[in-house]
């Protein structure tokens, strides 16, 4: 693919790469480039902080007219949301980083590669935590690898959901606590702000509080908490027993499910 490597595996920097891909539109728009096989992340969401760069993993196969070397051909992965593939690709697209080929016949190989993912450039909006759809930008290029012959933006690869990271803290008191007397558990939800740059309260989530007695692994929910329209998180249980109490909750269309270490309650 373009990457004028050696051998049967190369790399290439996606992103500039990509830029390239909005030259001109070339006179012939089918480039006879299939895709298939394509998955991203493991189909599984991807979940983004406000800060932490995030590296996607993608592989697909790809196939291509006879007559072209693979140093002839671009198929380069990339997530987009909105009105047509197009589009995406020259606005607000999530790119590849980089991409590596391993051809196994003169038409085909299978590729593997990373997309990346910089919150306060790539996200900068919290609409961003949507469904984003999957696309393949193609092209052929002559032999001179100056003109591009045929390029076009292949699509129909499905979906993958991009979601706000989320936090919950927890804490338990007093402690130590006589037995049969209150705990007050207090925590907050926060969700990654992607406009703010910051984790800002998940108003009215709905929280799990969870009990593990010491000695034991497996943690109990004890009863469900709403938190206030801040994301603060306030209840009071009866101390029984040593252990660790803990908010969690789980993931929705938009944000990740976060779970808080459990804080250790002495009961004497």
């Amino acid at each position: 693919m373009r990457t004028g490597r050696t051998g049967t595996a190369a790399v290439l920097a996606g992103a500039l790469a990509f830029v390239a891909f909005s030259a001109p539109a070339a006179e012939a728009a089918d480039t006879g480039i299939t895709v298939t096989d394509l998955v991203v992340n493991n189909g599984k969401p991807i979940v983004v902080g406000i800060s932490e760069e995030k590296s996607p993993d993608f592989s697909f196969r790809v196939t291509w007219p006879s007559g072209y070397t693979p140093e002839r051909v671009d198929a380069f992965p990339y997530l987009y949301h909105g009105t047509t593939a197009a589009a995406g690709a020259e606005d607000g697209g999530i790119y590849m980083s980089s991409v590596t080929l391993y051809d196994d016949s003169p038409t085909s190989a299978d590729c593997e590669g990373e997309l990346y993912i910089n919150p306060p450039y790539t996200l900068d909006s919290n609409n961003d935590a949507t469904t984003w759809k999957i696309a393949v930008a193609a092209r052929l290029w002559d032999k001179t690898d100056t003109k591009i012959v045929a390029e076009e933006y292949l699509t129909g690869f499905g979906s993958v959901a991009v979601k706000r990271a989320a936090r919950v803290s927890v804490n338990a008191s007093p402690e130590p606590v006589a037995k049969g007397k209150a705990i007050t558990v207090t925590g907050r939800a926060t969700r990654a702000d992607w406009v703010k740059d910051a984790y800002t309260g998940y108003g009215d989530k709905l929280a799990k509080l969870q009990f593990r007695k010491a000695g034991t692994s497996t943690y109990t929910t004890v009863k469900y908490v709403r938190a206030n329209s801040t994301g603060y998180l306030n209840t009071t249980v009866t101390a029984s027993a040593d252990g660790y109490w803990r908010w969690s909750y789980g993931e929705t269309s938009t944000t990740g499910g976060a779970t808080a270490a459990g804080d250790y309650v002495d009961v004497r």
